[in-house]
């Protein structure tokens, strides 16, 4: 389906749209991330939209340019946080009501933000796309207007929305890089950026563990995903929307794919650094950025698509970024199960500079023998050298260790 694709001038009529509903979110430089590309980096602050994402832009443009008829009706859409709380939050602005599906893991926060701009939530479907279903089923059986997350003209000329101002306010760039999961955010700014200047590269990122474009693009259609895993779930979307999958076949330089360190790693960099919250799909583009910085020469724009993230998930993210940054040691320690051991092993660790943040004591593993305890030691290291210098250490000095993470 590639008719009907927006338009430089519907993304132009969008801007007007959302003027006043949409904030304008700033560019701040990333010296940090300059430093690693040799170039000059800006990152452009969809974390602080309203509503936590850009997806306020491309919702508030399909509601909008509803009939009223429609309108009356009501609308329907299905998300993991992002898109839901955008609907919510355009719906509202326009008086119309709202019901969301969401899968019965969308995080908690997300589920009360949405249901506090006041949609009806609903929790069913274990992905975004089994949401999904059930949101065109009552759709169909309600008349509700299906907004769908990404795949439809109205949602990417939002979206496109971002792009618009990306150019408005750093004509110079050489590159654009975009989070993408559906396409719709990654479509609209590529779309724009190479109207207005063909010679900008555009770079779109996806969690690695939910890829579904770079077999797609190989294949010419939208194909999907058997299976997905990551904690990136603002951008794990099973199978590429067909209106912005045309134009990202069309105007998307390159798809980058990043692991699950690499995104750890770039949000704690951005909450160290530049001291900004952002969730995991919304450090995509800044993860390809840190793990590939010789391919970003140049003035390079990264998006930041979202900050909605559960503190739970925000802790266990920032241990996880301290681990693939070598600040972060999990070990187990094999020692003679006899008083002082855990003692010695402590003050060995200590020694060498580490920090001890817990400590747990097993005795019933059927592994062990029956004179031998294993300490599990989390221990805070500075570094990745460091890290090496630790577990060096304390082989030099007869313990069995062994790795956790």
């Amino acid at each position: 389906m590639e008719q009907n694709l927006p338009t430089l001038a519907d993304v132009q009529a969008a801007q007007e749209l959302i003027t006043g509903i949409a904030r304008r979110t700033p560019m701040r430089d990333a010296r940090w991330l300059s430093d690693a590309t040799g170039g000059s980096v800006v990152l452009k602050c969809e974390n602080l939209q309203r509503a936590g994402s850009f997806k306020i832009r491309g919702a508030y443009t399909r509601i909008a340019r509803l009939s009223d008829e429609e309108k009356a009706a009501g609308v329907v859409a299905a998300s993991a946080g992002n898109h839901a709380q955008g609907v919510a939050l355009a719906a509202r602005s326009l008086g119309v009501k709202a019901t969301v599906f969401m899968p019965i893991g969308a995080t908690l926060p997300k589920v009360t933000a949405t249901r506090d701009y006041g949609a009806d939530v609903v929790l069913q479907g274990v992905t975004i796309d089994e949401s999904l279903a059930h949101a065109r089923a009552f759709s169909e059986s309600t008349e509700a207007v299906l907004v769908h997350p990404f795949d439809h003209a109205d949602i990417v000329a939002g979206q496109g929305t971002c792009g618009l101002e990306i150019m408005q306010d750093c004509p110079d760039v050489d590159t654009i890089v975009v989070c993408m999961g559906g396409g719709g955010l990654a479509a609209g700014v590529a779309m724009v950026a190479k109207t207005l200047n063909p010679n900008v590269r555009v770079v779109a990122v996806q969690a690695a563990g939910a890829a579904a474009y770079p077999a797609s693009l190989e294949a010419g259609h939208p194909v999907a995903l058997t299976s997905m895993s990551t904690m990136a779930d603002g951008i794990a979307v099973g199978r590429p929307g067909d209106v912005p999958f045309a134009l990202v076949r069309d105007y998307v330089d390159e798809v980058i794919t990043v692991s699950e360190e690499e995104i750890s790693r770039a949000l704690l960099l951005l909450l160290e650094r530049s001291k900004l919250v952002v969730e995991p799909g919304g450090g995509a583009a800044v993860a390809a950025i840190w793990a590939h910085p010789e391919l970003f020469p140049g003035r390079t724009v990264a998006t930041l698509s979202g900050g909605n993230i559960d503190p739970l998930l925000l802790m266990r993210v920032v241990r996880h970024g301290l681990a693939a940054a070598g600040r972060y040691l999990s070990i187990s320690v094999r020692v003679p199960d006899v008083p002082g051991s855990l003692g010695r092993l402590l003050s060995d660790v200590g020694d060498i500079g580490a920090n001890v943040v817990e400590v747990e004591h097993l005795r019933t593993d059927p592994r062990l023998a029956v004179d031998e305890v294993e300490i599990a030691l989390q221990l805070e290291t500075r570094g990745p050298a460091h890290r090496t210098q630790v577990l060096d250490r304390l082989r030099e000095h007869a313990y069995v260790v062994h790795v956790t993470a």
